[in-house]
């Protein structure tokens, strides 16, 4: 049986792909571990330290899958090639080698931005998760399902949180490029708000009417390329243009 692992970004736990459930077709294993820290989670000692968080993540994170990584989530992901043994792929949604771009969200927005968080963190949050929602098609719809989804209450500790935002400013993924141990894939959607037109471009798939949050606005042809990655016998797998 084919396997994806899917796996959550910052300020969400993995409640948000429950969003998916019902469009897996028979055949494919799928799990949704949080990272430490969140859901159920116990925080790490050293939550900005790789190594730590590559030894809390490594039962959940097999060889044999196909590793799924949205937004800070596939920068860790990516981050954790170093750490782990490689998966068969990785899927990264909704971001690029790096999350500041100077025609994104870049540095110095970044850094307003953890310091608003430091002062009150969660209306910061809630302010996040609106912004994060700009590009679907109906953004007040995507929000109250997104609430529906993981609560109102903040799914990590302040310092777990914190340290998402510092792996923000700071990973990079663009060294990897041409070398990884496994292939790697990004998507984007089409007007994802957190995206630089470039890494929009980019991106080896681009999903219509979607933004940084395909799982809400677009379950059936994310649940679709997801599986075709999964189940393809030599990658890279169908373009999503000609999936049902």
């Amino acid at each position: 049986m084919n396997r994806l692992v899917l796996l959550s970004g910052w300020g969400c736990d993995a409640r948000i792909w429950q969003a998916l459930d019902g469009h897996w077709p028979p055949g494919i294993a799928v799990s949704a571990p949080d990272w430490p820290g969140y859901g159920q989670q116990p925080e790490s000692h050293e939550p900005d330290c790789l190594a730590d968080t590559a030894r809390g993540m490594a039962e959940a994170l097999p060889t044999q899958a196909v590793w799924v990584g949205w937004s800070l989530g596939g920068l860790l992901a990516e981050a954790l090639l170093d750490h782990l043994p490689a998966p068969r792929a990785l899927v990264v949604i909704g971001m690029g080698p790096r999350f500041c771009h100077p025609d994104g969200v870049d540095g110095e927005e970044l850094a307003t931005f953890r310091r608003a968080f430091r002062r009150d963190p969660e209306a910061t949050r809630a302010h996040f998760l609106r912004w994060q929602l700009r590009g679907e098609p109906s953004p007040r719809a995507a929000h109250r399902q997104l609430l529906g989804l993981i609560g109102q209450a903040p799914p990590a500790g302040l310092t777990t949180l914190a340290a998402g935002l510092d792996q923000l400013a700071r990973l990079d993924a663009s060294r990897r490029r041409g070398v990884a141990p496994c292939p790697v894939y990004r998507l984007a959607g089409e007007a994802d708000p957190l995206l630089a037109p470039a890494a929009r471009e980019a991106a080896d798939w681009r999903l219509a009417k979607a933004g940084h949050c395909p799982m809400l606005s677009q379950p059936e042809r994310l649940a679709a390329l997801l599986t075709a990655v999964a189940n393809a016998p030599a990658l890279p797998p169908t373009a999503p243009e000609a999936l049902p």
